[in-house]
């Protein structure tokens, strides 16, 4: 260990006896009546030591005033350095910052809110791939483009070019708008995943409902279909008493208010067991004479005597 290690470590004597003087600079900075009892000093380096004083400010618990003084070398003055108001290992902090992106949950937006999206949200993907030149081969060529410019400069009285807005027939993205495609962005396959994995969980299979249902939605007659590759698994429910009502459901979900709930076949149960109470089954209340293992004496006198 070095010699400045050590007494960057150890608290210069004049700087640490200092405490009226860093007090008073705590006290200029806080309000009247904040500062508490002096708690502790620290060394920073050489000559250089912050004292900690305890902050009694309301809401700010376990923090602590820190002035830091110092002193030049062979100098026996000690000035000021800087006061601030520090947390200790027990304070009141506020919850870490989280952006805004992150901190949204469904149902935040209100009315006349906007939700911006990203220019590389994983949800999404471009509505229609290639370039705004179409393929020599297609339907909108280059011959085809000279055709629809030269109708365009007859019926705006001049060409596309001296406009002060050309007009965007033969484009692929004018194309695709006639044909009602014109999306700049659709739901990419992660998207896709995303929304199908939060409607099974809401409303899917594994729910207590679900669980308890008489039979799945997928023979309900409140099942609204939707279009799409998402049709193939979720519906949305269109029974005004079912606790899914207006929401998407999966297939596989159900709930009480099914269709056909009350014309469902029941699950058939045994058979009582049957006993036939019209026959009489004799029960003798002496065995039969012939029962035992001796045979029957026929002397009358041992008999009235119980001698067999």
């Amino acid at each position: 260990m070095s010699a400045a290690t050590t007494r960057s470590r150890t608290p210069d004597r004049l700087c640490a006896e200092a405490v009226d003087l860093a007090r008073a600079a705590a006290e200029e900075v806080a309000a009247p009546g904040v500062v508490g009892e002096h708690v502790g000093l620290v060394s920073e380096g050489d000559r250089v030591v912050t004292h900690f004083f305890e902050c009694k400010e309301p809401g700010y618990r376990g923090w602590r005033w820190a002035t830091t003084v110092a002193r030049a070398s062979r100098a026996k003055v000690v000035t000021l350095d800087e006061t601030v108001l520090l947390p200790g290992s027990d304070a009141l902090l506020a919850p870490e910052w989280v952006p805004w992106s992150e901190r949204l949950r469904p149902g935040d937006m209100g009315p006349g809110d906007l939700l911006p999206t990203d220019a590389d949200d994983l949800r999404l993907e471009p509505g229609f791939s290639g370039e705004e030149e179409p393929p020599p081969n297609s339907a909108v060529s280059e011959e085809m483009a000279e055709l629809v410019e030269a109708e365009d400069a007859e019926v705006a009285g001049g060409p596309p070019a001296s406009l002060p807005v050309a007009p965007l027939r033969g484009s692929i993205s004018a194309v695709a708008e006639e044909l009602g495609m014109r999306r700049a962005r659709v739901l990419s396959r992660y998207g896709l995943h995303v929304a199908a994995d939060r409607w099974e969980e809401a409303y899917g299979p594994k729910t207590p409902m679900a669980q308890a249902a008489p039979a799945t939605c997928m023979s309900c007659g409140f099942l609204n279909p939707i279009g799409g590759s998402l049709g193939q698994a979720f519906g949305v429910c269109a029974n005004e008493f079912s606790p899914a009502d207006g929401r998407v459901v999966s297939l596989a979900y159900g709930c009480g208010g099914h269709s056909e709930a009350a014309v469902m076949p029941k699950p058939p149960r045994p058979a009582p067991p049957v006993i036939d109470e019209t026959k009489v089954e004799p029960f003798p209340l002496r065995p039969a004479p012939d029962s035992g293992s001796v045979s029957v004496t026929a002397d009358e006198s041992a008999a009235e005597l119980g001698h067999s």
